[in-house]
């Protein structure tokens, strides 16, 4: 009998993959009783993202500032390295957690209390390691203001800035649909090549449509902070991370964690 390929591919029905999410998030929750522990965790997914951000300046600047079309399509085609470290190096990010917390919570395998503080500690964690990063970048000098990446930055923080702040909570929405799709459909895949693949893929469209992530935006805007990019204060920061934070829970809970608790419905034979 023929074996068609997404047979091979895929290993997990949607029930069985909305079980995983939710031990997940016991393993989040688990881990989270060890705060230090975990803060730290969080921090290296900060600084994963992070780096994934800095390449993007660095690859794409010198297209950008020779005002190449193929400029934004580099920039997704690079991005995705930071959920793959994520993935397959360790860290904890807030952004798929956004999906995962939320499953848990409806499976009934974490409680709310736990879960909140799980997050949060996540959040914190993310911003400091996204911080690190960032200043050690700005000691290295590879973002100096007259260089390509460095006026990538300020052209990248010019761009938020300018959005209102309807645009970044529904541009937040978007991106962590596709984030989270990603780690979704990484649940499901037997191979690791299929893996990073969806991953790179989803943060290239992410990138590409000009959409935004909490975790991303947390280094950009402290690059932007440490190198005095205009634009860049602490006020900007402030309503671009809570309105873009609130727009990717809305994408992760709502659109991918809740679609799925209904889709998965269609499985059963009651």
């Amino acid at each position: 009998m023929r074996v068609r390929y997404l047979d091979c591919l895929l290993v997990l029905t949607l029930t069985q993959n909305l079980d995983k999410q939710a031990h997940a998030a016991v393993h989040k929750v688990s881990g989270a009783r060890r705060r230090s522990a975990y803060l730290v965790a969080a921090m290296l997914a900060g600084a994963f993202i992070g780096l994934a951000d800095v390449f993007m300046m660095t690859a794409a600047g010198p297209l950008s500032l020779a005002g190449s079309p193929w400029s934004s399509l580099i920039s997704g085609g690079v991005f995705g390295i930071g959920l793959i470290l994520v993935m397959f190096a360790g860290g904890e990010l807030a952004t798929s957690a956004m999906m995962i917390l939320p499953v848990g919570l409806a499976r009934r395998t974490v409680g709310a209390g736990e879960a909140g503080m799980t997050f949060l500690l996540m959040v914190l964690g993310n911003l400091a390691g996204s911080v690190a990063l960032a200043g050690l970048v700005w000691a290295s000098g590879i973002l100096s203001p007259s260089s390509a990446g460095g006026q990538f930055l300020a052209h990248l923080v010019e761009h938020k800035a300018a959005k209102t702040t309807g645009e970044l909570f529904f541009c937040g929405v978007l991106c962590n649909v596709l984030v989270c799709l990603a780690i979704w459909t990484v649940g499901r895949v037997r191979s690791e090549m299929a893996a990073a693949l969806v991953m790179a893929w989803c943060m290239a469209a992410f990138v590409c449509s000009g959409f935004e992530h909490v975790v991303a935006n947390m280094t950009t805007l402290s690059l932007g902070i440490f190198h005095g990019v205009a634009g860049a204060d602490a006020g900007e920061a402030a309503r671009n991370l809570v309105t873009v934070g609130c727009g990717n829970i809305v994408g992760g809970a709502i659109f991918v964690g809740a679609a799925y608790l209904c889709a998965a419905r269609t499985e059963s034979e009651s």
